[in-house]
């Protein structure tokens, strides 16, 4: 019978590339995750792996195994959660990626419900760019991610993986307070020969933004890169920048920016996925039901008074 953690091996070496790579992932040595492949090569007694440089290739036979294990383990999966679901009380680890903005309106209500309401559940919490957590979370590497999705810009779709709707977010032009500036500003174009901060190159929401200010005639100035949005914020708020930021960003914290609304009211999707082998697990549906729980008290704060943030 095949040894199914060195299947896993296997498979790991098909999602990440190297030995090196699945060494870290799973935290192996090379020479082991080696050794164990070689005995995986004995055991089924065809060649798996071939040479190409410094990086090693997987046979047609090793693709065959690799598309059994992804079901092997979806099976695996399925059976801990049908397991956990029979137990009387929720517990387990969850461990979720998310990106900075819902990590900073989203994640602190919480993880202070799950601890009331789930006392025997470990919510373990990484900051993630969506795309690269998406991959991870069907790499399992993660059971929960929080992700977005900006107009015209479609997230990375993995067949394991279900989306569920948190949530979306009005997207619109933050400027600095009007007495930062001389000149009004009342529309995108006003900003043609204003700094910008954006996020750096490769993030859908600087994909986007750039987009928005091209269709609007002018190319960007973007002086300052940074993935952190409370340094963008800031930059904002002390008139040394401007934006285009999602309503999610305000959050509980306020701004004396002006917030301009943009010509079609675009707006961002904030959605969650986990495998489906794994979604009835019921620690995770607690998580994801209590993630929806505050994203629906965010957008009434947001109707109540605060910044805007609802559904289209």
């Amino acid at each position: 019978m095949l040894d199914v953690r060195r299947l896993r091996l296997l498979r790991e070496l098909k999602i990440r590339g190297t030995l090196a790579e699945v060494a870290e992932a799973l935290q192996y040595s090379p020479s082991s995750v080696s050794q164990q492949l070689a005995l995986l090569e004995k055991e089924v007694g065809v060649e798996l792996l071939r040479k190409t440089g410094r990086r090693v290739q997987l046979t047609p036979q090793a693709e065959v195994l690799v598309a059994h294990t992804a079901q092997l383990l979806e099976t695996m999966e399925q059976a801990e959660a049908d397991l956990a679901a029979s137990l009387t009380t929720v517990t387990g680890t969850v461990r979720i990626a998310v990106f900075q903005s819902a990590a900073l309106a989203l994640m602190p209500d919480t993880l202070s419900r799950m601890a009331a309401a789930y006392p025997e559940v470990r919510i373990e919490m990484i900051q993630r760019e969506p795309e690269t957590a998406l991959h991870e979370t069907w790499a399992r590497d993660f059971d929960l991610v929080i992700a977005e999705q900006y107009p015209g810009h479609a997230a990375p779709r993995y067949p394991e993986l279900d989306r569920i709707k948190l949530t979306t977010d009005a997207i619109r032009l933050a400027v600095p307070p009007k007495s930062s500036h001389r000149a009004a500003i009342t529309a995108l174009e006003d900003t043609a020969e204003l700094p910008w901060v954006m996020e750096p190159r490769g993030a859908a929401s600087r994909h986007w933004a750039e987009q928005a200010c091209r269709s609007a005639g002018f190319e960007p100035d973007v002086r300052f890169e940074t993935a952190d949005l409370q340094a963008q914020m800031r930059l904002i708020e002390s008139g040394n920048a401007v934006a285009l930021m999602p309503d999610l960003v305000w959050i509980g914290r306020g701004t004396t920016a002006q917030l301009l609304d943009l010509p079609g009211n675009p707006h961002r999707t904030v959605f969650t996925s986990v495998r489906r082998s794994s979604a009835q697990r019921p620690a995770i549906l607690a998580a994801r039901e209590t993630l929806a729980a505050t994203a629906a008290s965010v957008v009434q704060t947001g109707d109540d008074g605060g910044t805007a943030v609802g559904e289209t």
